[in-house]
């Protein structure tokens, strides 16, 4: 679709045209809450627009055309065209000093359809379901206009129809197929409504670019190549989980079909209140001041090297180790990617390195001791100290290759979760409490309650020399209560206990009086499966599921690994329980990994 043109056209350059929809498409069907929704959307343009510049305009979704004879087949954007033509229609007594009130539009389907457009007689809605959905809209736009004030019609027309010279206008994303293909019409149509060619942004821009009209006519095949090749190696590179979610800030909530669309909306600063084909608008003025050179065609060189520039240093980026781990901290604490990209600008690599390394500092400017978790500022700043302290320890070991996968971190579910559980919380509901002892009958036992219920003899519930008469008697205790109708909160608590007490999941201090529970000492990144019991899932229980994860490759963060393998306790002893010198060489390690990062406290 090289040859294709694309530009913007208001609503008045319409008037004159006349459209047709072919058989293959269904007849129109909006509904009145969409009926209304364009209409509220062009009206709240008018009012916003009083005192901007003439040139704003606001801009319906894109049309797609291809050229017959005098006349143009529409083949996509028939429900929004159709909806502005019934518009016109209810408005044609406002339109006296027009020559032509309207555009023409007809069907294949029904070709007296285009007659009761022009003139909707509502008696005859129940003759066919197109008559009716046209008498719906109808219906809907005098309801509007009537719950408006009498110059409603006129200030409407006014903003509908304006010319781009009287400024303040509707427009349409005019696709224009080349007449090449305009016998192919339908298999665009299906490759559209199925989604393989979807007009976002990215695509829209693709086909500006590519137009053969913008290349020397003797090097117009080998220059579209060129940019397509190039286009493709970009999508393809931030098509890559590993690339996008280092690069791709977390704040940013937008679904991108084409990952090169954030690029341009990075160019171009687009925000969420932006309208959904802005940055489509800004390539556009940005194409269109280019000129034209004397042989007629557009010089986009510098155009698609700005794109090009702009890709290139995100993947600089990620192909250098320690820019990588340093950016894609900062990204994932939603630092705008954009300011990182202009201070990158006209500075060496140790300076860039340096601001980096400062911004960081910025984000983790607290005393770790005092942040206690429950409070959401508190929660935010303890997340950045241990995602922190996980990339740093990677970072600071030059001699490994390991690199952070924060396509992993983000993807998955993982928080700040206490390294031993808050023994003190009451678990509730029937649920919980089964998950609760599912996960301990696993850990003595390594079997799940489905597998203890399949079992009709209790005596081989274990075998001979598994477990001890202890634990024997803890786990059948366990499968009764679980197989409980109402399982009671006083015996669950009291079988609870039993297992922190053997488990020594007991009320330690940390220091002078504080409880090993809210600090940073007690606190990793977990992920969701893992802490699933509801923030009650015991020490040892959490570091056999952190075990088993590791050995068949899934995503356990190295820090998370260390704290439950005890690799910063100094003392040994006690490898299946959390305690408090646990917790305080803990501390000292983070301070120790970020030394020079974290403000000095002493």
């Amino acid at each position: 679709m090289s040859n294709n043109k694309l530009t913007l056209k208001c609503i008045d350059e319409l008037i004159k045209e006349e459209f047709y929809i072919p058989d293959y498409q269904r007849g129109y069907r909006w509904t009145e809450v969409q009926v209304n929704a364009l209409l509220n959307d062009i009206w709240k343009f008018r009012a916003e627009s009083q005192e901007a510049k003439r040139e704003v305009f606001y801009c319906l979704q894109p049309i797609v055309v291809a050229r017959e004879s005098e006349r143009w087949i529409l083949i996509d954007g028939q429900q929004r065209l159709t909806t502005i033509h019934i518009i016109l229609t209810y408005l044609s007594n406002f339109l006296q000093h027009r020559e032509r009130k309207n555009f023409g539009l007809s069907y294949q389907t029904r070709p007296d359809s285009e007659t009761f457009l022009n003139q909707p007689i509502l008696e005859r809605a129940k003759e066919n379901v197109d008559y009716f959905h046209i008498s719906e809209a109808f219906k809907t736009i005098d309801k509007w206009f009537k719950s408006k004030s009498n110059n409603a019609p006129l200030n409407f027309i006014q903003t509908l129809l304006n010319s781009d010279e009287e400024g303040k206008n509707v427009k349409v994303i005019w696709y224009e197929v080349d007449e090449n293909e305009t016998p192919n019409h339908i298999d665009i149509f299906t490759r559209l409504n199925i989604g393989k060619i979807p007009l976002t942004n990215a695509e829209l821009i693709k086909a500006l670019l590519l137009q053969k009209r913008n290349f020397v006519l003797e090097r117009a095949n080998l220059k579209q190549i060129q940019i397509a090749s190039e286009w493709d190696y970009i999508e393809r590179s931030l098509q890559q989980d590993e690339f996008w979610y280092f690069i791709k800030n977390a704040s940013v909530k937008t679904q991108y079909d084409n990952h090169i669309e954030y690029i341009f909306d990075l160019m171009y600063d687009r925000s969420k209140d932006h309208e959904e084909h802005y940055t489509f608008f800004q390539f556009l003025k940005a194409f269109d001041s280019i000129g034209e050179e004397q042989s007629n065609y557009k010089n986009i060189d510098n155009l698609w090297l700005d794109v090009k520039s702009y890709f290139l240093t995100f993947e600089e980026w990620y192909q250098n180790r320690e820019l990588y781990h340093l950016i894609g901290f900062l990204v994932a604490c939603n630092f705008e990617v954009t300011k990182l990209k202009k201070a990158s600008v006209d500075i060496s690599k140790v300076e860039f390195k340096n601001y980096l390394l400062e911004q960081i500092k910025k984000q983790v400017d607290y005393d770790i001791c005092e942040l206690e978790y429950g409070s959401r500022i508190d929660n935010d700043k303890i997340r950045k100290v241990l995602l922190l302290f996980n990339i740093q320890t990677l970072l600071v070991n030059k001699g490994a290759d390991v690199r952070f996968p924060f396509h992993r971190y983000k993807l998955g579910k993982w928080d700040i979760e206490h390294i031993r559980s808050q023994t003190e919380k009451k678990i509730k509901g029937k649920k919980q409490k089964q998950e609760w002892i599912d996960d301990v009958l696993d850990y003595f036992t390594s079997k799940k309650m489905q597998q203890f219920s399949e079992i009709v003899n209790k005596d081989e519930y274990f075998d001979e020399n598994e477990i001890s008469e202890e634990v024997k008697t803890i786990c059948v205790n366990l499968i009764n209560l679980y197989q409980e109708e109402d399982i009671s909160d006083e015996i669950f608590e009291q079988e609870k206990k039993i297992v922190e007490g053997y488990l020594k999941e007991d009320t330690e201090k940390v220091v002078e009086g504080s409880e090993i529970k809210d600090g940073i000492g007690n606190l990793s990144l977990l992920d969701e499966e893992t802490n699933r019991s509801y923030k009650n899932a015991l020490f040892p229980i959490k570091r056999k599921k952190i075990i088993e994860n590791d050995k068949v490759g899934k995503f356990v963060p190295i820090c998370t690994k260390n704290v439950f393998l005890k690799y910063y306790s100094k003392q040994f002893e006690e490898v299946m329980y959390w305690k408090v010198s646990d917790a305080m060489d803990y501390i000292k390690s983070i301070k120790e990994i970020l030394k020079g990062i974290l403000p000095d406290t002493h």
